[in-house]
């Protein structure tokens, strides 16, 4: 995207008005430098920003009265990350970028450094060291920035938060944890009091106005980690404010009562009494719904009357799986004891469990579907009861910057079931040069299925390789379409592999 020594061949026929009495192809004129980015807006997105990750809503700069080219903002800014965009509303298109990803920004002054412009890899981002007010100056006719650190951050301005609906979100919480899409609701009480009476575990939590946003404004404390135990709270103020993810931590789990003052910006906290949380475990892994995500790990609680026997009844997808009694990589897992135990239609290959830190033995799931797993910690067993499957009638959805929705989720382009083949599904379309990937669920940390190895290309001559895995997180391997055209897609869940043909 950034323009340098661009080669004019300049023709006859094009010339004719400067340059008499020639004909054909003249002289080479190279321009060296960059062209000025011309733009009447721009923006900056990052939860270092006022605005936070809200693509369709990021923090715009003012054009200066000098030269419409040259973009200033002044204000605060959170330790966190940015980039900036000509326009909002698509994650698609080009950003203005570091050179080097994670160039600093904090009290040194910055003067005239460059910076780059391109859509997609490598996502550079600047990193914002030091929370405070600075001005930023932005040259696009130049392709320079410029930063001064004023002073330390300003209060906030304390404006009376008008909503309907309070959230709490966290492993704190009672509901769903992490689920922004489902977090714990709060009782509004008045116009601008909310209050939630109940149990609170042990780990953090902040709080948010709708469901379904980490990129909206959230409630949460000034500093991080802020105190909730059977004393109340260390600090009753609160920000609502994008970054930095500042989250009260509870250190005693319990019953409280929290009553939000949206007005004044306070909290209130009363402890009112004990109890003692259900036993869980946490499964993980890319057979899981989360992936190897902590934030999105399979919660499995103990029956009410043996806190050492679990049971959960899901899905799992092809792929490896164990569980742990703590969201920590290095903690002790329950797995099977020894490689190899596989779980099928016939149940579980070996019913021995061990919990240990390695080796890293995982049960692996051979045939998707419906299973109800069995977890005993006294008697160190592990049985898996296959129920049926459900997969044909799932959707599956491809997202990526080579379809036509993007990487928007909500715009996710769907794959159709073949009625007669089992885990096939298939789809014909265009395709623009980009990457794609495939999912069963409508989630960033939700498993993909996608290539087996990086560098897999989509071109006229079909698919560079046909084998593919479903999992969740690094490495962000994606199918790479090198020739823009119509092309029908198949994807086999079963045999875990795609095949596409190139048609137009």
């Amino acid at each position: 995207m950034k323009l340098k020594s661009i080669i004019y061949t300049l023709t006859g026929l094009a010339m004719t008005a400067a340059v008499s009495g020639c004909e054909g192809e003249k002289d080479l004129i190279i321009i060296d430098g960059n062209l000025p980015i011309k733009t009447t807006t721009l923006y900056m997105v990052g939860d270092a920003t006022p605005n936070g990750w809200s693509i369709d809503a990021p923090t715009p700069f003012e054009a200066s009265e000098g030269d419409p080219l040259v973009f200033e903002w002044e204000g605060n800014l959170n330790a966190g990350e940015m980039k900036l965009c000509l326009t909002p509303g698509s994650w698609d298109a080009p950003f203005i970028r570091p050179v080097n990803n994670g160039d600093e920004i904090g009290k040194s002054a910055i003067t005239d450094a460059e910076f780059a412009m391109h859509a997609g890899d490598p996502d550079n981002k600047w990193r914002v060291t030091d929370a405070g007010v600075y001005h930023l100056t932005f040259n696009l006719r130049e392709w320079t920035m410029s930063t001064s650190y004023l002073r330390e951050p300003d209060a906030p301005e304390i404006e009376p938060i008008e909503t309907e609906t309070l959230y709490l979100v966290g492993d704190a919480s009672p509901l769903n944890e992490w689920n922004i899409d489902n977090p714990t609701p709060v009782e509004k009480k008045s116009q601008y009091e909310f209050v939630y009476e109940g149990k609170l575990y042990a780990g953090e939590l902040k709080a948010c106005l709708t469901t379904g946003d980490w990129g909206a404004s959230f409630i949460r404390p000034a500093t991080a980690d802020v105190k909730i135990n059977e004393n109340g709270i260390e600090d009753n103020s609160f920000v609502f404010t994008t970054g930095p993810d500042n989250k009260w931590k509870v250190e005693t789990p319990g019953i409280y009562r929290l009553t939000f003052n949206l007005k004044d910006w306070t909290i209130a906290v009363e402890y009112t009494g004990d109890f003692k949380p259900a036993s869980k475990l946490y499964m993980i892994g890319e057979a899981t719904h989360g992936g190897w995500s902590w934030d999105a790990a399979t919660e499995i609680v103990a029956d009410a009357d043996n806190d050492n026997l679990f049971v959960w009844e899901g899905e799992l997808a092809r792929g490896t799986f164990k569980a742990a009694r703590e969201k920590n990589f290095d903690a002790p897992f329950y797995r099977p004891a020894s490689s190899g135990v596989t779980v099928s239609k016939s149940g579980a290959s070996a019913n021995a469990m061990v919990y240990t830190t390695g080796p890293d033995d995982q049960w692996e799931v051979t045939e998707a579907g419906n299973y109800r797993l069995t977890l005993d910690t006294e008697a160190m067993t592990f049985e898996a009861v296959y129920l049926g499957s459900d997969e044909k009638a799932k959707p599956l959805y491809m997202i990526g910057s080579a379809t036509a929705g993007g990487w928007r989720l909500d715009d996710a382009t769907e794959l159709a079931a073949v009625s007669d083949k089992e885990g096939v599904y298939t789809w014909t379309g265009t395709l623009k040069q980009g990457e794609f990937k495939c999912c069963f669920e409508k989630d960033f940390v939700a498993p993909f299925y996608r290539p087996s190895a990086e560098n897999c290309t989509v071109s006229k001559s079909g698919v560079s390789a046909t084998d593919m895995i479903y999992r969740a997180g690094d490495p962000d391997y994606k199918w790479n379409v090198v020739d823009e055209g119509t092309y029908e897609v198949t994807l086999d869940t079963k045999a875990m592999t795609i095949t596409v043909t190139y048609i137009d």
